[in-house]
């Protein structure tokens, strides 16, 4: 999958995420959590499964976590692939 534009999925809330895609030459991942020194490696990971499944290669992704479940985070990041491409 290409990442042609600039697109979002997901709110502020408590136990939710936001997730920022944009075009880039390579792949990049930023994120920002509440729970980062406990949890930070598994959300990290669970992105890379997300785009490895969309055979996503080269973008760059921020994230805002607030706590959110694997679920969410599975949900609002392919949310944000799909309408970018």
């Amino acid at each position: 999958m290409r990442i042609n534009k600039k697109a979002q999925a997901g709110t502020m809330q408590s136990s939710d995420l936001i997730v920022f895609v944009e075009p880039a030459d390579d792949l990049t991942i930023e994120i920002e959590s509440t729970v980062q020194q406990q949890f930070g490696h598994l959300i990290e990971t669970r992105i890379k499964q997300v785009l490895k499944r969309l055979s996503v290669e080269q973008c760059r992704i921020m994230i805002s976590d607030r706590g959110a479940l694997d679920y969410a985070i599975d949900a609002r990041v392919e949310a944000a692939l799909r309408r970018a491409n």
